[in-house]
C-alpha cells in the first residue's frame, strides 16, 4: 500500500514539473502571439491573394425531419482548416509547445455560416476554442444542431427519398478575398434514425456571381440524401388500408335481408377518411403534388363509395314492390340471361323445373274427371245428391239411370257464362232448389276469389324472385369487378413508386 502512494506521488510530482516547465513557454508565445494582433485582420501575407479555406462536416445524427414545415434538424461538426500568417512560431523557441489554443473572438476565423438555416438564431454553432499549431494551420470544428429548410417532396410518401441541401458559405468575403475548398463529409460516426435512412452525403462546390460585384461568391452544399423506412407507415397505414378496402368487398356477400350492408359500407368509408385525416396531419399543405398514400386512400374510397352505390341498387332490386311493375325486357336479357350465365348463376329451383318439364305427365284435374252418377248416387243417404264439375262437364255423359224410386240424376247447367264451371243438379221439384243454386252460386263465386288470389300470389312471387335474383346477380357481378379493380389499384398505386421493391425488401425481410 505504501509502494501504490509513493508511485502515485513519483507520477503527481513528474506531471507537476511538466507542467511547470511548458508553462511560461506557453505564457509568453501567447504574449508574442497576441501582440499586435488584430482579429479583424484577413491574415494574409498579402492582402491582394486571396486566402483558402478547407470546409467539411461530419454528420453525426439526422434528428428530425418536419414534413409539413420543411425543416430538416441535424447535428453536424463543422470543419474549418485554414493558414494564419501571423500565428506561426519556431517550435525551438518554445520547448514543449506544439500547438495553442484560442477563443474564436480573440483571432481572425471564416465568417461561414448555413444560408438555407431556419434557427431562430441563425447560427446554430457552439463556439468552441480553434486549434492552432506552429506553422500557422488553424482548424475550428464547431459543433452544433442545425435547422435548415428542406424542399419535402411527399409525392411518393411513404416510399420516398428525400434530398435536403445545407449550403454553407462565407456571408462577407468574396472569391477574390476567401476561396473554399470542399473536404468530403464524414459519417463514420453517424448514429442511424428510426425513420430514415442514410443514403449519402455528397458535396459540391458552387460559385454565384451577383450583379452588384464582379467577384464570385463560392460556397459549399452538402446535399443529405435520405430513405424513408416504410416499416412503421406500412403496418399503421397502408395494412390497415387494404384490410378495410378489402372489408369494403365483403358488402356484396352479405345477404339482403340482413340490413346490414348499407351500415357496412358506410362504416368502411368512415374508417378510410380517419385514416386519411391521420395522413394529411403529417403531411404540409401543399398542392404541388399528391402523397401516393393519400392517392392511395382517395382512391380506396372512391371504391367504397361506389360499392354503397351499387348496395343501394341491389337493395332496391331485392326489395322491389310487384306492383310496381315487371321486369324490363333489356333487364332480363342482361342480367338474367348473359350475366347469369357468364356468372355461372342459376335460379332457385331451375334444375326442378327443367327436370319436370322433360317428364310432364297429364294431371288429373276436375276437368278431366270421369265423374260416375250411378256409382256416386248409390253412396249417398239423399236422393237429392248433387255434383259440382269445372270447365268441360258438357262433354261428360250424365246417366239418368235411378238407382231409387223416388229419385234420380238430371245433368242441369248453372246460370252463368259459356264455359264457366258447371253443376250437376239433381232433378228435383224440391221448392227450395232455386234457393240451393244461389248458394252454390256463392259458394263457387267464392271458390273463383281463392283461386284468383292463389294465381296472383303466385305471379307476385315469381316477379319477386325474379328481382330478388337480378340483386344476387348484380351483387356477383359488383363483388368480382371490384375485387379486380381493388387489386390492380393497390398494386398499380403502390408499385409505382421509384423504390418500392427496396423498401419492401430492406424494411420489411430484413
Amino acid at each position: 500500500m505504501d509502494l501504490l502512494n509513493f508511485m502515485l506521488l513519483v507520477g503527481i510530482s513528474v506531471c507537476t514539473v511538466k507542467v511547470s516547465q511548458q508553462g511560461p513557454s506557453q505564457r509568453k508565445l501567447y504574449s508574442n502571439l497576441m501582440t499586435g494582433y488584430n482579429p479583424l485582420e484577413r491574415p494574409v501575407f498579402n492582402d491582394s491573394q486571396s486566402l483558402t479555406v478547407y470546409f467539411g462536416l461530419s454528420l453525426m445524427q439526422i434528428m428530425d425531419v418536419d414534413e409539413k414545415n420543411q425543416v430538416l434538424t441535424t447535428n453536424i461538426w463543422l470543419q474549418l482548416y485554414w493558414n494564419d500568417y501571423y500565428l506561426q512560431w519556431n517550435p525551438l523557441d518554445y520547448p514543449g509547445v506544439t500547438n495553442v489554443r484560442f477563443p474564436d473572438h480573440l483571432i481572425w476565423k471564416p465568417d461561414i455560416l448555413l444560408y438555407n438555416s431556419a434557427d431562430e438564431r441563425f447560427d446554430a454553432t457552439f463556439h468552441t476554442n480553434i486549434l492552432v499549431n506552429s506553422s500557422g494551420a488553424c482548424s475550428y470544428l464547431p459543433p452544433g444542431i442545425f435547422k435548415s429548410t428542406c424542399y419535402i417532396d411527399v409525392r411518393w410518401f411513404p416510399f420516398d427519398v428525400q434530398r435536403c441541401d445545407l449550403k454553407f458559405g462565407s456571408w462577407t468575403y468574396g472569391g477574390w478575398s476567401l476561396d473554399l475548398k470542399m473536404v468530403e463529409a464524414d459519417v463514420t460516426g453517424y448514429i442511424a434514425n428510426g425513420e430514415w435512412d442514410l443514403v449519402e452525403v455528397p458535396g459540391r462546390r458552387n460559385e454565384r456571381f451577383y450583379e452588384c460585384c464582379d467577384e464570385p461568391y463560392p460556397d459549399i452544399t452538402f446535399t443529405v440524401v435520405m430513405r424513408r423506412r416504410t416499416l412503421y407507415y406500412g403496418l399503421n397505414l397502408l395494412v390497415p388500408c387494404v384490410l378495410i378496402s378489402t372489408l369494403a368487398l365483403l358488402v356484396f356477400l352479405l345477404p339482403a335481408d340482413s340490413g346490414e350492408k348499407i351500415s357496412l359500407g358506410i362504416t368502411v368509408l368512415l374508417s378510410l377518411t380517419v385514416f386519411m385525416l391521420l395522413v394529411a396531419e403529417i403531411m404540409p399543405a401543399t398542392s404541388d403534388s399528391v402523397p401516393l398514400i393519400a392517392e392511395y386512400f382517395a382512391t380506396t374510397m372512391v371504391i367504397v363509395g361506389l360499392s354503397v352505390i351499387a348496395t343501394v341498387l341491389v337493395l332496391q332490386y331485392h326489395h322491389h314492390d310487384p306492383d310496381g311493375g315487371k321486369m324490363p325486357k333489356w333487364t332480363r336479357v342482361i342480367l338474367l340471361n348473359w350475366c347469369a350465365w357468364f356468372l355461372r348463376m342459376k335460379r332457385p329451383g331451375e334444375d326442378r323445373v327443367r327436370s319436370a318439364c322433360h317428364n310432364k305427365t297429364r294431371r288429373s284435374s276436375l276437368t278431366s274427371m270421369d265423374l260416375n252418377a250411378s256409382s256416386s248416387i248409390s253412396q249417398s243417404t239423399n236422393g237429392h245428391m248433387l255434383y259440382v264439375g269445372v270447365r268441360g262437364l258438357e262433354s261428360i255423359h250424365c246417366s239418368t239411370a235411378a238407382t231409387s224410386p223416388d229419385s234420380g240424376v238430371l245433368c242441369g247447367r248453372l246460370i252463368g257464362r259459356a264455359g264457366e264451371d258447371e253443376l250437376l243438379l239433381p232433378s228435383s221439384q224440391s221448392p227450395s232448389m232455386g234457393y240451393m243454386e244461389l248458394e252454390l252460386a256463392k259458394i263457387l263465386d267464392e271458390v273463383r276469389y281463392i283461386a284468383k288470389r292463389f294465381r296472383d300470389q303466385d305471379e307476385d312471387e315469381t316477379v319477386c324472385n325474379e328481382w330478388k335474383f337480378a340483386a344476387s346477380v348484380i351483387d356477383r357481378l359488383c363483388l368480382m369487378a371490384f375485387s379486380l379493380f381493388t387489386i390492380l389499384c393497390t398494386i398499380g398505386i403502390l408499385m409505382s413508386a421509384p423504390n418500392f421493391v427496396e423498401a419492401i425488401s430492406k424494411d420489411f425481410f430484413t
